[in-house]
């Protein structure tokens, strides 16, 4: 069982930073889960950001944020953060921290990961 607390989220102008933070409460080690970051946007389906393996040897993004948001891991805090800049108006959502337990690769769908915060919200003004 993971627990999930995202924090870090607010209002910023386009163009400007963000960083998320993502702080996991487990009884077995965090580097046994791959984390990641999901976003939904008011009448739109979750959208997958990125994903991070359990040692934070691999990273996988989605397609509009590549380039602009960055995935880390402390595994010695049990934490994990989305560095974002260059924010856009389409950056505004919801953004939950998720997480499960190693797989073989980096999965990028809502339904397969276990676990989820209760999500913060980001607002990117113009």
């Amino acid at each position: 069982q993971v627990q999930l607390v995202e924090s870090g989220g607010g209002l910023v102008q386009a163009g400007g930073s963000l960083r998320l933070s993502c702080t996991a409460s487990t009884r077995t080690f965090f580097s046994r889960y791959d984390m990641g970051w999901f976003r939904q946007a008011p009448g739109k389906e979750r959208e997958f950001v990125a994903a991070i393996d359990g040692n934070g040897d691999h990273t996988k993004y989605g397609n509009s944020v590549k380039g602009r948001f960055t995935i880390s891991r402390d595994n010695a805090k049990s934490t994990v953060s989305l560095q974002m800049n260059s924010l856009k108006p389409e950056d505004t959502a919801v953004y939950y921290c998720v997480g499960n337990l190693k797989r073989l690769r980096l999965v990028v769908y809502p339904d397969q990961y276990d676990y989820w915060g209760q999500g913060t919200q980001v607002t990117v003004s113009t």
